[in-house]
């Protein structure tokens, strides 16, 4: 059964429909996966073992009947444990909300149901989705797959881990400023930030509504093309939903790429590049000019200013969403306040985790009287600028490319202590995020210590189908991507 645990999500669907295995079979013996390894690794918050058993049950009745399968039907998957689904617990990795009980389901958590995906449990993730390694859950760290000692990457650390150590087949995350990219490029596998728009926000616990985007995990590009697929679609739930068709973005996979221009970011390629990650980008650059692809160096020049651009704009819109967090209609509530400015304080003070503090302060603090022109203002000012830069850049290419993170995992609690530190991990991930773009990390490599490196791919806006395609095609020219942690 672990052989195919192992194996991809097509390769599974396929197994289910030949009747080599049942949709129950398989989800049973993911629960049996995550009871071998979850004491280890610390991926899930909760299992939903009843709710992934009874869709299981529905794709094994269709199969039965000969009734044609929903994409993905059977498919287990772990869904962060940022997203409603009715009847299960939704913390956001936080002690405010550790009794929280979702009374509905997200758009994103219907449409899986609609599609018969077994959601076998809610993934672990940095406190409300504030942080670049997983260690700032209220509960507990999650451990990177290929070594123990390491940081998966955040935020959405316990879904890259469940996929990457196949506890599941898929997985949902949010990305913010990185929080799919980064934990895909440390676990070794696939992970996608969709264009602002493309899914549904309603039933996400948001952290910064602006730049919050729902994305796949998988350990392959088709995967996340079908997972995609899945859950985009306009929402009038969401204000900001695109009122656009759903693509099939599996459908161009295999299309050829020779005559793509790729362009090379130069303000990512030098500073602060461990060796190892330069050199799997130096045969990045290689790979795509055998495909026939032509490589031009691209200039960014306001992408230096995006880290201090999205903390004050993130921290701005965290400071604004979180303030529905006060103990007075659900959450956590401090017992014996003596009257309700102590019960505020007090309540916010015991329920939130020293981050999620730190950004608060900082957000109301730009957001204060007198410094909002300072600062708020000005980062939207500038904002506008970064995506005007995109926008000339890919008059010139189809797509971009940039390692997805300048260093590989690091050790658990190395950057604990300097959040300064902890904020530059991000430092090719955000810019995405501020113009709205599409950007995916594919594994691509690995340093001298078998740790994984990612490649990110970014593309123009609502050009999803072409980002895979450029992914797939640098995936199937190397076998990084069929390597898997040995746990």
């Amino acid at each position: 059964m672990n052989e195919l645990l192992r194996k991809t999500a097509t390769e599974q669907s396929k197994a289910l429909k030949n009747k080599e295995i049942s949709a129950v079979e398989l989800t049973e013996a993911a629960f049996k996966r995550i009871d071998d390894l979850e004491d280890k690794l610390g991926a899930f918050n909760s299992l939903t073992k009843e709710t992934a058993l009874n869709t299981a049950k529905k794709v094994d009745e269709k199969i039965a009947k000969g009734e044609e399968l929903p994409l993905l039907a059977g498919i287990p998957l772990a869904l962060k444990d940022n997203m409603n689904l009715v009847g299960s617990k939704t913390t956001a990795s936080s002690k405010i909300l550790e009794n929280f009980v979702s009374p509905f389901n997200a758009t994103i958590t219907q449409k899986l149901l609609d599609n018969l995906i077994p959601i076998v449990g809610k993934a672990n993730l940095d406190e409300f989705a504030m942080g670049s390694s997983n260690e700032n859950s209220a509960f507990k760290k999650v451990h990177n797959p290929w070594n123990l000692n390491k940081v998966p990457g955040g935020s959405s650390g316990g879904s890259a881990a469940s996929v990457a150590s196949c506890e599941a087949t898929l997985a949902l995350g949010s990305d913010t400023g990185g929080s799919i990219r980064l934990p895909a490029s440390f676990c070794g596998i696939v992970g996608m930030k969709p264009t602002y728009g493309r899914v549904s926000r309603y039933g996400l616990i948001a952290f910064a509504s602006s730049l919050d985007q729902i994305g796949p995990f998988a350990r392959s590009v088709e995967d996340a093309a079908n997972l995609l697929e899945v859950i985009s679609g306009h929402d009038p739930k969401d204000s900001t939903s695109l009122n656009l068709p759903v693509e099939h973005y599996a459908a161009s996979l295999k299309d050829d790429i020779k005559g793509k221009k790729v362009g090379v970011i130069k303000e990512l390629m030098s500073e602060g590049l461990s060796d190892d990650v330069a050199k799997a980008m130096e045969d990045a650059i290689e790979t795509y000019k055998k495909l026939g692809c032509e490589i031009v160096e691209i200039s960014l020049p306001k992408l230096k200013y995006s880290i201090g651009i999205y903390y004050i704009l993130a921290t701005a819109e965290c400071s604004s969403n979180l303030a529905r967090f006060d103990g007075v209609r659900y959450g956590y509530r401090t017992p014996g306040a003596k009257n309700i400015l102590e019960m505020y304080t007090k309540t916010r003070a015991e329920g939130f985790g020293p981050e999620v503090k730190r950004r608060i302060m900082l957000g109301t603090y730009a957001l204060s009287s007198g410094y909002y022109d300072a600062y708020y203002k000005k980062a939207q000012q500038m904002r506008a600028l970064v995506t005007e830069d995109f926008r000339e850049a890919f008059k010139k290419v189809d797509v971009l490319i940039s390692p997805t993170c300048p260093n590989t995992a690091f050790d658990l609690g190395a950057k604990a202590s300097d959040p300064l530190q902890m904020y530059l991990t991000d430092i090719a991930t955000i810019s995405a995020n501020l113009a709205g773009i599409p950007g995916l990390s594919v594994p691509a490599g690995f340093d001298k210590d078998g740790m994984p490196i990612g490649l990110q791919v970014l593309a123009p806006q609502l050009q999803e189908s072409k980002l895979f395609n450029m992914a797939y095609q640098f995936e199937q020219a190397h076998d990084y991507w069929k390597q898997l942690a040995n746990i």
